[in-house]
């Protein structure tokens, strides 16, 4: 039995009218969401993790080549959300920038599946050999990749914070619902991704490439129709300001033009609106916090003209901007972490096919779909940790979430650089066997499992479920009200960012290491490379970035809201926050 009628966050349905509380969103609103985000990661993957395949068998391109260009088109594939959360929170809302983007997103796997399909289109190949691709097939692939990467911007951001906004944040019971959304959200397009790296790419080598896109785009499609059949029983939130990054802006504006002014002794003396006011436009208060206290100078009170006192901005204004400048610092130390997770569809694919991929006697396994361990893992310990880690430590912290959500990024971290220090151990085993049987072409299979790579997977696929679901779900918490959808695209701009960084770092360690006539370490041909002294060189990144990153973790300061529904106390990161009104 709902305690109110009508939602008490002031969510909306898509005519801008009051929604009943009963009748929409939760679960049942969000069982429409989740079959697209499964379609689309099947999708995404499907492309993702064997494209170093297909450049490099079929249209020619060498390691580094086929590497940076992966890296770039799965980096905008993750930074276009930007743009995307940016147009839905100042423009048309999170429903409407999906709807458009979704149609640009199949038009986009629509034009690739021709590329791969239609004879014209594509590379012509006699006996297993393929010839060099026309100026014209190429850029025809990379325009319907690329057009895909522009659907995703509008997309990315915008389902999973549209699918969140069906919780209702100030009704108990649904606020204990949505801690677990985000951990069942992903949960759906692991198994997305687990059905691309073990179905489509075993399709995509072995029977058409055609096929092995067609079928998700198909999906896709059927996916969008279940989506708008959900449409009656969708919660929309209710934009309250017209361009909420204005704000920001201006608070940074207002520090810069009153950085001669003294900060006032007590925080209280800074402006702020009464509770009432909160309570009345529905937006919600944020504590004073003693961070970046240089933008608090923005919010005093001088007199103006007429004599009264002025500010330029609010102390919850002030705060949503430290929050800004908060996760930025995070969003930084969280780059090298994708770039470890770049590697997963680039390097380590490339490692694969060298190995002995047999799985009895007649069956040979596509170096890609090791991929799917990543995932089989992730399938496997979210739920564990939804229902068995989550309780165990609530019950000894008192946190809903049992950790905080940088503990949660924190722990994730520690078992990627684990990952990537087995890695660098099995690639050394793997150069030993090379020099033991003399291997010296790049297309000699080296006598020695593909299963050895399988660790590096699975511990990837953990670290997953601790820092890509924390990722998601701290940018999401942690960001401005109205700024949510902007607010996940540092979670996803940060994938972006660090592929590109990866690209960055490969070419430049191929340029340095292959100077002056020096061996690569990561040159054309793998099996006389020395992968291993790269993933040292990521380890060692890696132990550093997690310095920094609990060095910012331990200057962090968690959201803090003030809300007034019906005197309760509404828990929040680590606190219950005392919902009277709050003096500063």
């Amino acid at each position: 039995m709902e305690p109110k009628e009508y939602t008490q966050d002031g969510t909306v349905d898509l005519r801008g009218q009051p929604v009943l509380a009963a009748k929409t969103g939760k679960w049942k609103a969000c069982a429409f969401l989740v079959g697209y985000e499964a379609f689309e990661r099947m999708a995404f993957y499907g492309i993702a993790a064997n494209l170093v395949v297909y450049l490099t068998t079929q249209l020619h391109e060498d390691t580094v080549s086929s590497v940076t260009n992966v890296n770039n088109w799965s980096g905008s594939v993750w930074i276009t959300p930007v743009i995307g959360a940016y147009v839905a929170d100042s423009y048309l809302g999170r429903f409407w920038t999906f709807t458009v983007s979704s149609l640009i997103y199949v038009i986009g796997m629509l034009l690739l599946t021709m590329a791969v399909s239609v004879k014209f289109l594509k590379p012509t190949c006699a006996n297993g050999v393929c010839n060099k691709a026309t100026p014209f097939q190429i850029a025809f692939f990379y325009t319907s990749l690329y057009l895909i990467a522009v659907g995703a911007g509008g997309t990315k951001p915008n389902i999973s914070t549209f699918g969140a906004d069906q919780f209702d944040d100030f009704n108990p019971h649904e606020k204990k619902l949505k801690v677990s959304f985000f951990n069942w959200w992903m949960f759906s397009s692991f198994t997305g991704a687990l059905f691309a790296t073990l179905g489509l790419v075993y399709i995509q080598e072995n029977l058409s490439w055609g096929l092995g896109y067609g079928i998700p785009t198909v999906g896709l499609m059927l996916s969008l129709v279940i989506f708008y059949i959900g449409t009656p029983i969708y919660r929309h939130k209710a934009r309250r300001t017209g361009h909420p990054t204005s704000d920001i802006y201006r608070v940074f504006a207002g520090a810069f033009t009153n950085r001669n002014l003294i900060l006032p002794s007590r925080p209280s003396e800074l402006h702020e609106f009464d509770q009432q006011y909160y309570i009345t436009t529905g937006k919600r208060r944020i504590h004073h916090s003693a961070v970046f206290r240089f933008l608090d100078k923005a919010a005093i009170m001088q007199e103006g003209k007429d004599s009264k006192p002025r500010a330029l901005c609010t102390v919850t204004e002030v705060e949503e901007a430290k929050l800004v400048l908060g996760m930025t610092m995070i969003w930084l130390v969280t780059l090298i972490p994708s770039t470890i997770w770049a590697q997963i569809n680039t390097l380590f694919v490339k490692q694969g096919i060298t190995l002995d991929r047999h799985f009895g006697s007649n069956f040979q396994l596509p170096a890609a779909s090791l991929g799917s361990f990543v995932t089989l893992s992730m399938l496997v310990f979210v739920p564990m940790y939804d229902r068995y880690f989550v309780p165990l430590m609530r019950k000894k912290t008192g946190n809903p979430r049992g950790i905080t959500l940088l503990q949660r990024l924190g722990i994730g971290f520690v078992i990627q650089i684990l990952a990537i220090a087995i890695a660098s151990a099995v690639e050394v085993k793997r150069i030993h066997v090379i020099r033991v049987h003399q291997i010296q072409r790049p297309d000699e299979i080296v006598p020695m499992s593909i299963f050895y790579l399988l660790p590096q997977y699975v511990l990837l696929g953990i670290a997953d479920v601790f820092n890509a679901i924390g990722m998601l779900e701290f940018f999401y918490d942690q960001s401005p009200e109205e700024m949510q959808s902007l607010g996940t695209t540092f979670f996803t701009s940060g994938v972006g960012v660090g592929n590109f960084l990866n690209s960055f770092l490969v070419t430049m360690v191929d340029k340095t290491t292959g100077r002056n006539g020096g061996k690569s370490w990561i040159g054309k041909n793998v099996n006389d490379s020395h992968l291993d002294y790269y993933y040292g060189f990521l380890l060692i990144l890696s132990a550093l970035n997690l310095v920094a990153f609990i060095g910012a973790s331990k200057k962090y300061i968690y959201k803090r809201e003030a809300v007034d529904i019906e005197e309760k106390c509404v828990q929040m990161e680590c606190k219950p926050l005392d919902v009277s009104p709050i003096q500063v």
